[in-house]
């Protein structure tokens, strides 16, 4: 990369000489160890979510378009990956820590829902309404791999995830939808737990401040693209082409778009002034993110999409909801079995993880709900819908209503 100083950040990357190396590194609980690991504690963080349930069903949950037989179409994990493959890039070249930097990126959309931005709205709808606070990605994420997901450790006893401060931190500050233009670290070191909402925090690290502005460059030419592939954007090519300033007759590169972005913010940043991109590198952003909400996401084809989804979840969660009990929970999730077999035997093997129930086997997680609040309950399903695939989704509803 000429003409730019490489490794500026150097002396504030997320290393032991750090004032704050003792709280990135922390854990709420010691994890165990092994004398033969080769792997450094962010590395550790990578295997543990790259092996985790929620990571592999990334593969099936909608970024944008909801597209099941489009192998072309960008689903999450493609998204994650490509924040890491950005985020990696930008760390490397201002001398930041790219261990925590994958870490985080890997992880960051843990907590999305099917069905992508618009699942994630119709579930903050049944939160608000039956548990008073708003279900958003970002905190359901910093959950899923404090709580809900589960490994096996060397002893085959099944724990949570229990990541360092600095990839939790990550996961909870990541929010890209930021009209910001610099991005610099906080100095506090707070809990996690009183986030109360999207972006309310900067970051802890320079390495989620890097793995914050990598997922909105990743996206905003990547819809496009899928917007072109399903047919969206033909009569506004033009439009977006003089955006761009490209000939009609001209590929739309996205890989081209993002190196320059890259290559921008690399050489405006500094510890002083914080992650920036040029003026006009900005400007252009956040051209692009306007053209994108006008002709993609308020598009007549997503809204009519996330009127399924909106009859697909509210089936679930309803059903789910109307077997509550205080006193008979199992006995009535049971029911849901012998009716609905897909739906209720997975539902209670995930009650059986976080509930108190007398053999918890091989389980040395925390228990997350009390059979006597219906508000737990509520939050089980929620937990529990949110971790589901588009496809199986919908193939409960289909349950749900066939005969």
């Amino acid at each position: 990369m000429q003409n730019v100083e490489l490794g500026n950040f150097e002396k504030y990357a997320s290393t032991p000489s750090n004032p704050n190396w003792e709280n990135i590194i922390s854990r709420k609980f010691p994890l165990y160890q092994r004398n033969t690991d080769l792997r450094n504690d962010f590395e550790r963080d990578y295997t543990r979510i790259l092996h985790s349930t929620a990571f592999r069903r990334l593969k099936r949950k909608t970024q944008v378009f909801f597209s099941p037989d489009n192998d072309h179409i960008c689903t999450r994990v493609e998204h994650v990956m490509h924040v890491e493959s950005i985020s990696h890039t930008i760390a490397k070249a201002l001398g930041l820590n790219t261990s925590l930097t994958r870490a985080i990126a890997i992880s960051h959309d843990l907590g999305h829902s099917p069905f992508g931005h618009s699942g994630e709205k119709i579930l903050s709808k049944f939160s608000v309404e039956d548990i008073g606070v708003p279900f958003w990605h970002e905190k359901n994420g910093l959950d899923f791999v404090d709580f809900v997901e589960l490994l096996e450790d060397n002893n085959g006893y099944k724990q949570n995830l229990n990541l360092t401060y600095g990839v939790r931190d990550g996961i909870i500050s990541h929010c890209g939808e930021i009209d910001e233009n610099s991005i610099r670290p906080r100095n506090d070191f707070i809990d996690l737990d009183d986030y109360l909402q999207p972006s309310q925090f900067a970051p802890y690290t320079w390495e989620a401040c890097v793995v914050k502005i990598a997922d909105r460059i990743s996206y905003v030419l990547r819809d496009i693209e899928d917007a072109i592939t399903v047919g969206i954007l033909d009569s506004q090519l033009k439009d977006l082409y003089d955006l761009l300033g490209l000939d009609v007759n001209h590929n739309l590169n996205n890989t081209n778009v993002i190196h320059d972005l890259i290559y921008d913010l690399c050489t405006n940043s500094s510890p002083e002034k914080g992650l920036c991109f040029s003026e006009k590198a900005v400007n252009l952003l956040n051209q692009i993110k306007a053209f994108n909400y006008k002709n993609i996401y308020f598009s007549d084809r997503l809204r009519r999409s996330t009127r399924y989804f909106e009859i697909v979840l509210s089936e679930i969660y309803n059903l789910l909801k109307s077997f509550y009990s205080d006193n008979n929970l199992l006995s009535n999730l049971e029911k849901i079995a012998s009716t609905y077999p897909l739906l209720g035997n997975s539902f209670m093997d995930f009650v059986k993880q976080y509930y108190p129930v007398e053999n918890r086997g091989n389980l040395k997680n925390t228990i997350l709900f009390s059979f006597g609040n219906k508000s737990d309950f509520c939050k089980c399903i929620l937990y529990y819908i949110s971790g589901m695939t588009d496809h199986f989704a919908i193939d409960v509803y289909q349950e749900i209503i066939g005969f």
